[in-house]
C-alpha cells in the first residue's frame, strides 16, 4: 500500500514534507484551506507546481486533498449547497494545477428531508462539479458513519450514487471507523470479507481508490465519528491484519486520521508496517 497520514500545511510546504519524510510516507493528505471555512484562498499555480515537484522528489507517491468539513451537497437549503460546490470545485481546482491525483470529500446531511429527495440533491450537486474535472483528478467520496442522517452511511448507497453519476473519474474511500460505526463488523476475518463483497457487488473493488485507516472506540454501529490508534480500539489488530492482508487493498493509498502528535503519527505507522509485513 501507499502509506501516510493527514499532514499539517499551515506551516508550509517544506515543513509537511520534512513531516512526511521523518514517517516514511508514500502518501499524504492535506486541506487545501481552512476546513472550517466557506472562505476559498487564492489558487497559486507556480506555488503548487513547486510543491509537487517538491514531493516527488521526497517520494510521495499519491497526495491526497480532502475537502472542509462544511460541505453538505444533500441540504435542503440552497445557499449550502451552493457553497458546499464552491468549496468542491476549488479543491478539484487545486488538485489540476498541483498534480493531485485524489479529491476526497463528505457528502453532508440529508436532515429532516426525504432521503430520496435529498439522494437527487447530491447526484446533482456532484454531476455539476464533475462538469469540468481536470482528466488527471478523482473525485473520491467517503463513507460515512451515519450519525444525523448522513449520507453515504451504507455500500448500497454508495453503489447507487456511483451508478447516479456514471462517471469513470469518480470512486469510493473506505474509512474503517465509519464502516464500523455503521453496522460493519469488521474486528475479524469473516466481518472484512463480508464487506469487501459487499464493495465488490455494490461498488467494484476497483472502483474503492483509497483507505481511511482509523481504529475507533465507538460501539459497533453506534453511528458517531471518533477516531483512535491502530489496534488499540473496537476494530483492533485483527480487523487490521484481515483487511491489509485483502487484495483489494494492494498498490492503494491508505491515509491513517489517528489523534495525537507526530509521535502518535509514528507510532500508528509503525503498526500498520507492521501488520503489513505479518501479511506480505
Amino acid at each position: 500500500m501507499l502509506l501516510g497520514t493527514h499532514i499539517d500545511l499551515t506551516k508550509g510546504p517544506d515543513a509537511a514534507i520534512a513531516a512526511a519524510q521523518r514517517l516514511g510516507c508514500s502518501a499524504i493528505q492535506l486541506f487545501s484551506g481552512d476546513p472550517k471555512a466557506f472562505r476559498l484562498p487564492p489558487i497559486d499555480a507556480s506555488a503548487l507546481s513547486a510543491f509537487a515537484s517538491a514531493r516527488e522528489a521526497a517520494g510521495i507517491v499519491a497526495t491526497v486533498i480532502h475537502t472542509p468539513y462544511l460541505i453538505n451537497l444533500a441540504s435542503d437549503n440552497p445557499r449550502v449547497v451552493g457553497n458546499s460546490k464552491r468549496l468542491l470545485k476549488h479543491d478539484l481546482a487545486v488538485a489540476a494545477a498541483g498534480r493531485i491525483r485524489y479529491v476526497n470529500t463528505h457528502l453532508g446531511s440529508y436532515g429532516e428531508r426525504d432521503r430520496a429527495e435529498g439522494f437527487a440533491s447530491v447526484v446533482t450537486a456532484l454531476s455539476a462539479c464533475l462538469e469540468d474535472i481536470a482528466p488527471d483528478v478523482l473525485l473520491i467520496l467517503e463513507n460515512s458513519a451515519g450519525a444525523g442522517n448522513l449520507c453515504g452511511g451504507q455500500v448500497e448507497e454508495l453503489g447507487a450514487l456511483l451508478r447516479a453519476l456514471d462517471h469513470p473519474q469518480v470512486g469510493i474511500c473506505l474509512d474503517t471507523a465509519h464502516a464500523w460505526a455503521a453496522g460493519y463488523q469488521i474486528d475479524r476475518q469473516t466481518g472484512v470479507d463480508i464487506l469487501m463483497e459487499e464493495l465488490d457487488r455494490e461498488v467494484s473493488l476497483d472502483r474503492v481508490k483509497m483507505f481511511h485507516l482509523n481504529d475507533t472506540q465507538v460501539p459497533l454501529g453506534g453511528r458517531r465519528d471518533r477516531h483512535w490508534h491502530i489496534g488499540q480500539g473496537l476494530i483492533g489488530l485483527a480487523g487490521f491484519r484481515a483487511l491489509l492482508a485483502h487484495a483489494g487493498v494492494q498498490g492503494k493509498p491508505a491515509i491513517l486520521e489517528t489523534p495525537g502528535d507526530d509521535a502518535d503519527d509514528l507510532r500508528n505507522m509503525t503498526t500498520v508496517r507492521t501488520l503489513l509485513a505479518e501479511v506480505a
